[in-house]
Formats: C-alpha cells, structure tokens, sequence
C-alpha cells in the first residue's frame, strides 16, 4: 500500500499531471505488484522559486518540469526492487515527457503498524487487511 507524494512545477495541463500519476501508479502495479486499486496519490503544483532541487554534485541541470516522487510503503523490499522500480519510473515518465534528469525519487519504508485508512484504526494491525508479504 505505497502513498505516493507527487510535486511538480505549476504550468502542466490536468492532462500531463494525470499522465503522470497515471504512469507512476501502473510502474507501482507493475513492479512492487500492489492491486490496482491500492491507489493513494497527492499531487502537489508549486510555484517555480517553491521547488530548489539541484543535482546533488552529479553535474547535470534541471528544469522547470522537475517532479518530485516520494513513495511511502511497507519494508520489505530488497535492493533490486527498488532500483527496478526507480528505473521504471524513469521509463514511464519519460514516455509523458518528464526528463531522466527532472526526476527525483525519494523511497520511504514504515511497518503496518504506521498505517490506518479509515475511522481511526490500524486495520493492518487489527487483521482488517493482509499485510504485504505476509
């Protein structure tokens, strides 16, 4: 159950954000083999002097149509899914014309006890939902 923050230079058309989102929960589906209603998206549009992300000494420029992906799931995952999922994202968002260099990708992991969808409680924890991988 990935939530996934999404944060863009405002200016694309509802078309291309939705392209976007679009794209990054099928490579979720695809790689990390989450349902496909296992959707939890915020799509975040901010003015150009909101976003400062340089290249953390990797010699390369961004542009305005820099996008921000932050992934919030279960631990579990090894190495190779993560690069595979990171690789899969460059992909797809390139297919929707966002720049290999544009993307920045931020993968955070927490246990079913940092969870609740509804009214309050863990349903993880309280047997409401299987908990993935087990």
């Amino acid at each position: 159950m990935p939530l996934v923050r999404i944060d863009m230079i405002r200016g694309r058309s509802p078309e291309a954000v939705r392209a976007i989102a679009d794209a990054i929960q099928q490579s979720l589906i695809d790689v990390l083999k989450i349902p496909e209603r296992d959707r939890f998206q915020i799509v975040t549009q901010h003015d150009a002097d909101e976003i400062i992300a340089l290249d953390a000494g990797l010699g390369f420029q961004r542009t305005p149509g820099t996008v921000i992906v932050h992934v919030f799931t279960q631990r579990g995952r090894g190495t190779e899914d993560k690069q595979h999922l990171y690789r899969t994202l460059g992909e797809r968002l390139a297919d929707v014309g966002v720049d290999g260099k544009d993307l920045f990708i931020s993968y955070y992991e927490n246990g079913p006890d940092d969870w609740s969808f509804a009214d309050g409680r863990a349903q993880y924890v309280e047997g409401d939902l299987a908990v993935p991988g087990r």
